[in-house]
């Protein structure tokens, strides 16, 4: 009975951050969106960040909407249905299509067409024609 109590406060603090994301940092995140707790989003350009529906952002995963090396600063786009593997970096200005798996430890440095599973630095197609559902889970 402990553990379905100590699901239930993690969902909530999990809502209640997505909530902090959209109304005080300006980010665009669909509420059924799942994010890890230790997933990293870009404070620097929050508003830059835009995540659809039914995506999940596993544990140690980067979002980054700026470079400071090159004083660059671009939104990052990420479709429905997506997995964002952990460790995985999302470089600023991608645009990630829906229904993507990316794959654990990945650096995408450009955009990701839709359906399909990309590995890899710097990630690359592994596959395409591939159907998620909510969450990224193949279908």
């Amino acid at each position: 009975m402990k553990w379905l109590i100590h699901v239930r406060i993690r969902h909530a603090i999990l809502a209640l951050r997505i909530i902090f994301f959209n109304k005080f940092l300006g980010m665009k995140i669909h509420p059924s969106v799942r994010i890890s707790l230790k997933a990293k989003l870009d404070y620097t350009n929050p508003k830059g960040i835009n995540i659809d529906e039914g995506t999940y952002i596993a544990f140690g995963a980067v979002l980054l909407t700026h470079d400071m090396s090159r004083n660059l600063s671009k939104p990052i786009f990420i479709g429905k249905n997506c997995f964002i593997g952990g460790n995985a970096i999302i470089l600023p200005g991608v645009i990630v299509g829906d229904s993507v798996v990316v794959g654990s430890g990945s650096v995408v440095t450009k955009n990701i067409p839709s359906n399909c599973i990309v590995g890899g630095n710097p990630a690359k197609i592994i596959r395409t024609n591939i159907k998620t559902k909510s969450l990224g889970i193949l279908v």
